[in-house]
């Protein structure tokens, strides 16, 4: 990504997060559910802008929540366009970031295999000497 497009996807998702916030008032999109914009991509030609979001509750109400988010892309963009200093504001996809997801469950099978670790070194050093890494 380029110098420009960055800054833009930041900026968009500033803005974008601050709208959710402010303006949306679908019933699809209670605030219970927490939606936050976690990242923008934006094409090399600025004319599409990934807005990625993760929202919490049941994946009814994830997807529920993300096509309240999709309904009211073209209100975003239009306001988007007032907002930045572009003549044309990139069209606007929402997508759920399954990024998260997959870290979160990267750092449980990582919490196993520690616990798997220490369960193994309490085995070698007996059941009245500590682990070799504890202290």
């Amino acid at each position: 990504m380029s110098r420009r497009t960055e800054m833009l996807g930041s900026t968009i998702q500033r803005e974008i997060a601050t709208m959710i916030l402010r303006d949306l008032n679908d019933p699809r999109l209670p605030p219970q559910l927490m939606p936050s914009v976690t990242r923008v991509k934006v094409s090399t030609d600025l004319s599409i802008a990934d807005v990625f979001v993760t929202i919490m509750g049941t994946p009814g109400q994830q997807n529920a929540a993300l096509n309240a988010l999709k309904h009211s892309a073209g209100m975003m963009r239009t306001k988007l366009t007032k907002a930045l200093t572009l003549r044309v504001a990139p069209y606007i996809k929402f997508h759920l970031d399954e990024q998260l997801k997959k870290e979160l469950e990267l750092l449980n099978v990582l919490q196993k295999v520690r616990q798997e670790s220490e369960e193994i070194d309490r085995r070698k050093n007996g059941p009245d000497q500590p682990a070799a890494n504890e202290e």
